[in-house]
C-alpha cells in the first residue's frame, strides 16, 4: 500500500469533486417550480423526472460507493458466495415492474411523499405508518453512513489524511470537508442536486469498468490467469471458492431472494421512484435498469483480478481502491477514485433526503404539528437532512467499520419487515392494520435477536446476517426467515382480529387511484416531465 500522498491522482479526484459540487448547487435552479417551498419540489424534484433522468437517478441511488468496494471485495474474501449481488438485482425488476407503477399512481392522486403516507392512508393507521416510518429512517442511516466509508477508503489508499498515528482531526478532515459539501447542496437543491450529479457518477463508473474489465485483464496475463490464481488462493485457504459449497447454497439463494425483496423497501429507492413524471417512467425503467445488473456482474469480477494482481490489505473493502492504485496510470486511478467518491455523494444525499421526508411527514406533521405548513414541511426537512448525515458521520467516526458494514446488514433485515404493509397494501386491503403491526413486530424483534447472535472473527455481535433456519437446518439469511414469521403472524392475526370483528381504519383510496397516470383527473401534474 502507497505510504505517500498520490499527488496525480488526487488532483483529478478533486476536480471532479469540485465540478459535481458545482453542479450541485447550480441544480437548485434546474427547472425551478413557482412554489419550492414543499416537499415535492424539495424532496421530490417536482415530480417530473422522465426516463433518463429517472434511470440515472435510480442507478445512482442503488448501484452506491458501497457496491462499487463491498461486491468485489466480497469476492475478494470469500469467491463466489458474493456473486449473490448479481441475481439478486436480476429478480429485483420483474417484482417493481408489478407493484411501483401503483404506487406511484396512488402517491400521486394523494399526494403521498413516503411509503408511511401510503400505510396511512390504505390502512388508516398512524401506529402503523408510524412503524414503517421509524424502520425506514433506522435502516437507512447505517446505510448513509457506509457511502462515506466509502469516500474514506479511497482517501486512505490515496494517501490523504495521515496514518493512525495522526490527529483524528488531521486524519478525517478530508472526510469532514465532502461531509459539508454534501450538507449544503443537498439542502440548497433538494432531490435535483443528486439528479444532476447521476449523470456524471454512472458515466464515469461505466468508463472505470468498460477500462478495467479490458485493461487490468491484459496486464494479469488474461482471464484464464485470473481465475487459476483465486482458484488456487481458495483452494490452500480453504474459504469460499470459485463455486459455492453446498453448505452454502442456502445461504447464497435466502440472501440473494431476500435482497431483492429488501431493495425497494428502502425510503431512497421509493423517492427516486416517486420523483418520476409519469407510471409509464417507472415501468420502461423496470425494463433498462437491468443494465446496470450487467455492469455489476463485470465489476464483481475486479475482486479476482485484486487475488491474482497480488493486492494485500487487511481491510478487505480497500481491495478494489488499491487494485487501482496498483494497475493504473496515476491520472485513471484518480479518475476511478473520483467514481466511487461521488458514486457516495449521490446514494447519501438521496438517503438523507428520504430519511427527512419520513421524518417530517410521519412523526412531525402526525403526531407534533398537523397543522404544519408545505413551508414547515420543507424547512423541518432541510434541517433533519442535516441532522441524519451528522449522525452517519459521527457513526463512521466513532465505529469499527467491520460493524458498520454489518450494521448495514441488519438494516436489510429491519426493512424488509416493512414489506407486507406496503406491497401486501398494494394489492389487498384484507390484513387488517393491527396484524400488519403485530406481524412487523415479530419481525423485528425476532430479525435483531438473531442477528445479534451471530459472532465473527471481529466481533461478539452483529457479525453477520445468516443463521441456522428454524424447521429446516439449514444455514439462511435472518431477514428472509424474519420476513416468512411476519407474514405468517400477520395472517394468523388477521384471521383472528376478522374474526373478533375488531375495527378497521378508513382506507382513504379507491381502486382507480392504482393505475391513474399524469394528466387524468385529480393526478396533480406541476412541470412538463424532463427527459
Amino acid at each position: 500500500m502507497n505510504d505517500g500522498v498520490n499527488g496525480v491522482a488526487l488532483a483529478v479526484f478533486i476536480f471532479f469533486f469540485l465540478a459535481v459540487t458545482v453542479m450541485g448547487f447550480l441544480a437548485a435552479r434546474w427547472r425551478k417550480a413557482e412554489n419550492e417551498h414543499s416537499l415535492d419540489e424539495w424532496g421530490l424534484g417536482g415530480r417530473s423526472f422522465g426516463t433518463w433522468v429517472t434511470w440515472f437517478l435510480l442507478g445512482g441511488d442503488l448501484y452506491t460507493a458501497y457496491t462499487f468496494v463491498a461486491v468485489p471485495a466480497a469476492i475478494y474474501a470469500a469467491g463466489a458466495a458474493g456473486f449473490f449481488a448479481v441475481p439478486y438485482t436480476i429478480l429485483v425488476y420483474p417484482l417493481i415492474f408489478t407493484f411501483l407503477p401503483r404506487l406511484w399512481s396512488v402517491s400521486h392522486k394523494h399526494g403521498y411523499v413516503t411509503t408511511s403516507d401510503f400505510v396511512r392512508g390504505r390502512f388508516g393507521s398512524k401506529g402503523l405508518s408510524l412503524a414503517v416510518a421509524l424502520t425506514g429512517i433506522l435502516a437507512t442511516m447505517p446505510y448513509i453512513a457506509l457511502q462515506l466509508v466509502g469516500i474514506q477508503a479511497v482517501l486512505d489508499v490515496m494517501g490523504v489524511g495521515g496514518g493512525e498515528d495522526t490527529n483524528w482531526f488531521i486524519k478525517d478532515l478530508p472526510l469532514l470537508i465532502a461531509f459539508g459539501v454534501l450538507a449544503a447542496y443537498t439542502y440548497s437543491s433538494g432531490l435535483r442536486a443528486p439528479a444532476l450529479i447521476a449523470f456524471v457518477k454512472d458515466t464515469l463508473i461505466y468508463l472505470v469498468i468498460a477500462v478495467a474489465i479490458i485493461y487490468i485483464p491484459i496486464k494479469l496475463g488474461g482471464f484464464d490467469d485470473i481465475f487459476a490464481d483465486a482458484g488456487e488462493k481458495f483452494t490452500t485457504n480453504g474459504v469460499g471458492g470459485l463455486v459455492p459449497p453446498e453448505a452454502g447454497q442456502w445461504t447464497y439463494a435466502t440472501l440473494a431472494l431476500g435482497s431483492a425483496l429488501a431493495l425497494f423497501m428502502y425510503p431512497h429507492s421509493i423517492t427516486a421512484t416517486l420523483s418520476s413524471g409519469s407510471r409509464e417512467v417507472i415501468r420502461r425503467n423496470t425494463t433498462i435498469l437491468p443494465l446496470y445488473s450487467l455492469m455489476l456482474g463485470l465489476l464483481a469480477l475486479l475482486g479476482f483480478m485484486a487475488i491474482a494482481a497480488g493486492v494485500k490489505v487487511e481491510n478487505g473493502q480497500l481491495a478494489i481502491p488499491q487494485l487501482f492504485e496498483n494497475m493504473f496510470p496515476d491520472w485513471f486511478a484518480g479518475v476511478a477514485f473520483a467514481a466511487i467518491g461521488i458514486g457516495a455523494l449521490v446514494p447519501a444525499a438521496i438517503m438523507s433526503i428520504a430519511a427527512a421526508n419520513l421524518f417530517t411527514r410521519n412523526i412531525y406533521k402526525d403526531f407534533i404539528k398537523p397543522d404544519a405548513t408545505p413551508q414547515q414541511e420543507t424547512k423541518v426537512s432541510k434541517i433533519v437532512s442535516l441532522l441524519v448525515k451528522v449522525g452517519a458521520l459521527a457513526f463512521v467516526l466513532t465505529m469499527d467499520k467491520t460493524v458498520a458494514i454489518n450494521f448495514q446488514l441488519l438494516g436489510g433485515i429491519w426493512i424488509l419487515q416493512t414489506f407486507p404493509a406496503l406491497v401486501g397494501g398494494l394489492f389487498t386491503r384484507w390484513f387488517h392494520r393491527w396484524a400488519l403491526l403485530g406481524g412487523w413486530a415479530v419481525g423485528m424483534i425476532y430479525g435483531t435477536v438473531a442477528a445479534y447472535g451471530v459472532a465473527s472473527p471481529t466481533q461478539k455481535h452483529f457479525g453477520g446476517s445468516s443463521k441456522e433456519i428454524p424447521g429446516i437446518g439449514e444455514i439462511g439469511y435472518i431477514g428472509l426467515t424474519a420476513f416468512v414469521l411476519n407474514l405468517v403472524v400477520t395472517v394468523v392475526l388477521t384471521f383472528v382480529l376478522r374474526a373478533a370483528k375488531a375495527p378497521e381504519g378508513i382506507d382513504e383510496t379507491s381502486p382507480e387511484d392504482y393505475t391513474a397516470d399524469a394528466g387524468d383527473p385529480g393526478v396533480k401534474k406541476d412541470l412538463e416531465p424532463i427527459p
